[in-house]
């Protein structure tokens, strides 16, 4: 691991982003916990994707789907066969198999789901038969999935749980390179929305023998990590593979046309976006004739928005006004901390390294006038804002 990516995970431990599985008993490969403020960073990343991709669409249908689905699902899609790593020679199926059912003789074999796109494509009748969409339309969700990598690696790059982002975009055949390029073009807007630097992306043509089994052209988005160039995003064209396996088709009402739809799939990790957007977000710069460490986090990305403190926790009057500043914000503005430990500078170094965007600080003058300090994460600047303008700042600022 080279010295950045050492820095990051060091950071992420230290200050409750993400902690190693199971440390107390020597820690389990390929599984992370994400702490408070990892988790608040991940859910971040979650719904900025859902609003983007779903909830401001009108032809996108949100699901959750199951985690275990029977062995005829994966039988059908193909998994079963072709979701496989070479080990020793042979072929290494990489799903995790349970059994459901107490009695001996009763019970069946379950996979949990290596992806989410199954989910979506056993649902495809459900949803046409509920809501009868036109097509084009989408089937999205969010879930964790499972996978059982021989050799996890490269910090929450490569772990044997993590979440996907995904949908599957239901076209006719004659129109999916329009829907591939719109789409692509759907990613790089994406990837500059939630703070990837695009600079360090770039898109890969994946060839043919290195194409999932149910892929007829795949676009690999890659981040350039510190520890390599590596798969961050992907965008296949699915054909029909998995709903003519599934026997599902479409009928159109308005063509009195039966067929079955072809797909476009772009596919998001949550944990490989919260990683990319760390390193994108790392800084190392100086102010105020110190080094520092701070993280440049969208502000709708960061896991603390707005820090408030009191300029001394031992004056009770100021402490008092904090707390009233600190409501306030906070029926605007979620979520914030009240931060009293330690001088105002080690206040600041601390919300700096979490990417904590603002600082407001109540200090003597705000008794006499009603005026705090806002400071802002990037430039270190501060400016006095009278307290009734905070929230609109924030709004304004703040909520995407």
């Amino acid at each position: 691991m080279n010295d950045k990516m050492g820095k990051i995970v060091s950071l992420a431990k230290r200050r409750g982003f993400i902690y190693p599985g199971s440390e107390i008993y020597g820690g389990l490969a390929g599984t992370w916990d994400y702490g408070p403020l990892g988790a608040e960073m991940l859910h971040n990343v979650k719904e900025a994707w859902w609003k983007k991709f779903v909830g401001g669409r009108d032809d996108m249908y949100g699901i959750t789907s199951s985690i275990m689905a029977p062995e005829q699902v994966w039988a059908a899609s193909g998994h079963l066969e072709n979701f496989t790593d070479p080990l020793e020679g042979k072929k290494f199926n990489t799903m995790f198999k349970s059994k459901v059912g107490a009695l001996k003789g009763e019970t069946a074999d379950v996979y949990l789901r290596p992806e989410l796109a199954q989910g979506m494509f056993i649902n495809f009748k459900n949803i046409v038969d509920s809501f009868h969409p036109n097509i084009p339309f989408g089937i999205a969700q969010i879930g964790r999935c499972f996978r059982n990598e021989i050799s996890p690696r490269d910090f929450i790059f490569r772990v044997r749980e993590f979440d996907l982002m995904e949908f599957e975009y239901f076209i006719r055949e004659a129109d999916w390179e329009k829907y591939f390029e719109y789409w692509k073009k759907e990613i790089w807007d994406w990837i500059e929305e939630v703070g990837i630097d695009k600079n360090k992306v770039s898109e890969l043509e994946v060839s043919p023998e290195d194409r999932a089994h149910y892929s007829k052209r795949t676009t690999d988005f890659e981040y350039d990590f510190s520890f390599g160039k590596k798969e961050l995003y992907g965008l296949a064209y699915r054909t029909d593979h998995d709903l003519k396996n599934h026997k599902l088709d479409y009928y159109d009402k308005e063509t009195k046309e039966r067929f079955i739809p072809h797909v476009v799939e772009p596919t998001f990790g949550a944990g490989r976006t919260l990683l990319a957007v760390l390193d994108s977000a790392y800084t190392e710069d100086e102010l105020g004739g110190e080094k520092r460490v701070f993280l440049k986090l969208k502000p709708h990305i960061a896991p603390v928005k707005v820090a408030v403190f009191p300029l001394l926790k031992n004056k009770p009057e100021l402490v008092k006004k904090a707390r009233e500043v600190y409501e306030e914000i906070k029926k605007i503005i979620q979520p914030i901390v009240f931060d009293d430990n330690g001088n105002i500078g080690k206040r600041y170094r601390r919300q700096d390294e979490i990417g904590t965007p603002f600082c407001v600080t109540i200090d003597f003058e705000t008794l006499d006038n009603d005026t705090v300090t806002v400071r802002d994460r990037d430039s270190g600047e501060q400016e006095r804002v009278k307290i009734d303008e905070l929230t609109n700042i924030f709004r304004n600022t703040i909520i995407k």
